[in-house]
């Protein structure tokens, strides 16, 4: 089951790729953009990293924190960060225990061919833990501006 917006975001713990635990308490009274994605180093995957990174000096000022979530290791994480000098913390969720707590992992078609994997979806959630806005239908190339009409409507 997916969070809805004006739920409140499910509580999670992970580690990023410094092995520093992150959860979700560390962003009280912050906005943050937490996004999940399928693979580190893959075409959409570093598209949508590489917006959310040419941007995130203005999501900083919008008072908005940016952190990634995938099952890769915290290894993969550290690579991914080095080669696209990525200024936000990515999570190592191997167990996808935090995939699955929002929804962000089930069926998946390619090909024709059904099977399990992360559903690439990313939350806002306001400064008090709420869902603001759920997108399930991510544009990589143009996550930012995505983010930003939607944000603007409300």
């Amino acid at each position: 089951m997916r969070p809805e917006p004006g739920q409140k975001a499910p509580d999670f713990k992970g580690v990023d790729q410094d092995g520093k635990t992150i959860s979700l308490n560390d962003f009280k009274g912050q906005k943050l953009i937490l996004y999940f994605y399928p693979k580190d180093n893959t075409p959409g995957c570093t598209a949508e990293a590489c917006d959310l990174r040419d941007n995130y000096e203005m999501w900083l000022s919008k008072g908005y924190k940016v952190v990634g979530v995938s099952p890769d290791s915290v290894k993969s994480h550290q690579k991914f960060i080095a080669k696209y000098n990525l200024p936000f913390p990515l999570i190592s969720d191997p167990d996808k225990e935090i995939l699955k707590a929002y929804g962000a992992w089930g069926p998946k078609k390619l090909y024709g061919r059904e099977y399990e994997g992360v559903l690439r979806t990313t939350f806002v959630i306001d400064e008090n833990g709420v869902i603001e806005q759920v997108f399930s239908k991510v544009k990589t190339k143009e996550h930012t501006k995505q983010i930003l009409e939607t944000l603007e409507k409300k």
